[in-house]
């Protein structure tokens, strides 16, 4: 187990490494000065030139990329372009909402994919089991921004129960009042994703039915449904597993949208003002906790899928 997480980790440092290089380079391609933005458009090219030097832009790209890893390594995400603030502080600040509200919607769209899946795999054939499947199929398919727009018509307008926008401005010191806000943006990402996870439970539920542990079970004297539910839905942790860490990079892409709709102050809104505003160290510094939030996040799925199947620890061994 220990030489599998080394060899799982030297890939995750690697992955980081390369998305570091792809984020930074990839962001110097889009037009736009954000020196240029400072000085104002009255400003003289000596005056958007000593400002692009006071801000290091006047570097090799190559200087400047070393320089923001180098602050990487030691714990410095940067400063904003435009106001000076610590990148750091200001993830930090943000992420209170981002994090809680991703770690919501996967939880609902966990409560959603793994009764329903099991239970549209148990109903195959039957009116029931259609019915979930094609429900699944059609909320699977529905944008994330229409999702939200028609949970906001529903709960905030029409029954009042949940705000349509906006944190408190007192944050998690008021529990209440910020988890009301987070629970309808939540329920708009775990909703849909939670559609297309239950898919993907279904079909490891089918198939766990199909093996001869479960066959064998039902000769004993179990019915097929008590051998399912009792050999075959454990096995298909498995499956759940693996997907929930795909659907992870989901649940972050619908956190960007989401965070806009509902006007939460997170990362992925933060992110997208600072791309209209051109503040690439705070764009490249949040790609990069994006990305490595990602990462990390298949990285202790694959340990765990390493740890509960058996198949695996062999082929290691």
């Amino acid at each position: 187990m220990l030489r599998y997480a080394l060899t799982r980790g030297v890939l995750l440092i690697a992955g980081l490494l390369v998305s570091s290089v792809i984020i930074f380079f990839t962001l110097r391609v889009f037009p736009g000065d954000v020196a240029q933005l400072i000085a104002g458009t009255q400003a003289s090219p000596e005056q958007v030139e000593a400002i692009r030097q006071s801000l290091g832009l006047d570097k090799p790209l190559l200087a400047q990329y070393t320089d923001w890893i180098g602050g990487i390594l030691h714990g410095d995400l940067g400063t904003s372009q435009l106001s000076g603030a610590s990148v750091g502080a200001e993830l930090a600040e943000k992420a209170r909402v981002t994090w809680p509200l991703a770690l919501m919607s996967m939880t609902i769209a966990m409560l959603i994919a793994a009764p329903f899946g099991v239970l549209s795999a148990m109903l195959r054939g039957r009116a029931g089991g259609t019915a979930l499947s094609v429900a699944a199929q059609a909320v699977a398919a529905i944008p994330v921004i229409w999702a939200g727009m028609m949970l906001v018509v529903v709960f905030a307008h029409w029954l009042g129960w949940l705000p349509a926008q906006g944190f408190p401005r007192t944050g998690w010191s008021t529990p209440a009042k910020a988890f009301e806000s987070l629970l309808l943006p939540a329920m708009t990402i775990g909703i849909v994703e939670g559609a297309m996870l239950m898919r993907f439970v279904r079909s490891a539920t089918l198939q766990a039915a199909g093996q001869d542990f479960v066959r064998t079970a039902a000769a004993k004297g179990l019915t097929r449904r008590q051998a399912l539910i009792r050999h075959g839905i454990p096995a298909v942790g498995l499956s759940i597993v693996t997907v929930l860490g795909v659907q992870v990079a989901g649940i972050i892409v619908g956190s960007v949208v989401v965070e806009q709709l509902f006007t939460l102050p997170g990362i992925g809104r933060m992110l997208v003002a600072d791309v209209g505003t051109r503040d690439l160290v705070k764009v490249q510094s949040e790609l990069l906790v994006l990305t490595g939030f990602v990462l990390v996040i298949g990285f202790l799925v694959d340990l765990v899928h390493h740890a509960i199947d058996p198949r695996q620890r062999e082929e290691a061994g």
